[in-house]
């Protein structure tokens, strides 16, 4: 039977809750800074997140506010990437002052995988360097060298949801889906690596608890640590019984998981 080889890892979202207290905040600094009467609520900040990637967000912004006309885009291009690097610094900022820590068990976790030789890598639309010191200032100042591959920001051409991303991942790896677990936050994340063929679990935030989660092989509040049980929400492949309880996701359950969807899966499809 295939092997569990690797475990692919969103960031914003899934690594640290980094959105409402981070990203929002860093677009609302460069808003000031750049002259603009721009700011986004926690509430207004929930729906631009239906668009992935920072720039992208932006572009989106301006579409729906009717500041665009169509003879600018080459030059509004120009500005949004500019105004997308006063946010980045300063998000950068946020981190290096311990604003914002990693999720429940994503650092155990990740220890956990180091330790069974489980290769580990990145899938997200957000900027290398927002990764990078997202991972140097939540989990560790050589984290970032614990993964085999770091994809990030316009790696791809076409961002989440389409699985461009995680077909990139899966080909730098030279790894079939079918030895890989995901790790998302998101409906789009999930619709991404569903596209791909990934088994995929989702840990819910405040921000995406209420999103369609289907297709997902397991859905969780969050990873879970020894003093700190996780929560299943949803199961819909009926594993977590009395025979495999679920207080944190470990290397050991996630293996036995990995070899229960593979086998289901195999039998459900054939």
């Amino acid at each position: 039977m295939t092997a569990l080889k690797a475990l692919i890892f969103d960031v914003d979202g899934t690594l640290a809750e980094t959105e409402r207290d981070g990203h929002r905040i860093a677009f609302n600094q460069a808003f000031v800074d750049a002259g603009l009467e721009w700011e986004w609520s926690v509430e207004e900040y929930a729906q631009l997140l239906e668009t992935a990637g920072g720039k992208e967000r932006i572009y989106a912004y301006m579409r729906q506010q009717n500041f665009l006309l169509e003879e600018d885009r080459g030059a509004v291009k120009e500005w949004i990437s500019q105004l997308h690097h006063r946010k980045i610094a300063h998000y950068k900022s946020l981190l290096h002052q311990g604003l914002l820590q990693s999720r429940p068990g994503i650092l155990r976790l990740l220890q956990e995988a180091r330790s069974s030789r489980i290769r580990l890598a990145i899938a997200t639309t957000s900027a290398l360097p927002n990764v990078l010191s997202l991972l140097q200032t939540t989990i560790a100042s050589d984290s970032p060298h614990w993964f085999s591959l770091i994809a990030a920001g316009d790696v791809v051409a076409e961002k989440k949801p389409a699985p461009d991303i995680y077909h990139y991942v899966l080909a730098e790896l030279g790894l079939s889906a079918q030895e890989c677990i995901v790790f998302e936050d998101s409906h789009q994340g999930l619709r991404a690596a569903h596209s791909a063929g990934l088994n995929t679990i989702v840990t819910v935030n405040a921000y995406t608890q209420a999103q369609d989660f289907t297709g997902a092989a397991l859905v969780l509040n969050h990873l879970g640590e020894p003093d700190y049980p996780c929560k299943v929400l949803q199961d819909p492949w009926g594993y977590i019984q009395e025979d495999h309880p679920l207080q944190r996701v470990t290397i050991p359950w996630l293996r036995d998981f990995f070899h229960f969807l593979t086998k289901t899966q195999l039998q459900h499809f054939s």
